[in-house]
């Protein structure tokens, strides 16, 4: 004997998907908690000492990476010279279509 057929499964879409990503009690409402808690990680990683705040230099943590990499003689400050090992990488060129 065979019973009634089981619901079909529903692809969600890209925006439902979001959504779940931040209802985390999946009661289809977001609150400020469950929208900020995607931010945890993050906070975390930066907050270099543990104490819950991030001064200055722990947000800037990336700038400040650079400007002591590039400060070779490190007096604090940055020659043209220094200063020039800090511009970006070019970008790596697509290769060309071949159609």
């Amino acid at each position: 004997m065979k019973g009634p057929a089981p619901p079909e499964v529903s692809e969600l879409t890209r925006e439902e998907q979001r959504f779940f990503r931040y209802d985390r009690n999946r009661d289809r409402l977001i609150s400020r908690d469950e929208m900020l808690s995607t931010r945890t990680n993050g906070f975390r990683s930066l907050d270099v000492d543990g104490n819950n705040l991030l001064t200055f230099e722990e947000w800037a943590v990336s700038t400040v990476k650079r400007f002591e990499g590039a400060d070779a003689d490190g007096d604090g400050r940055l020659t043209p010279r220094e200063f020039a090992t800090t511009a970006p990488k070019p970008a790596a060129k697509k290769p060309a279509c071949k159609c």
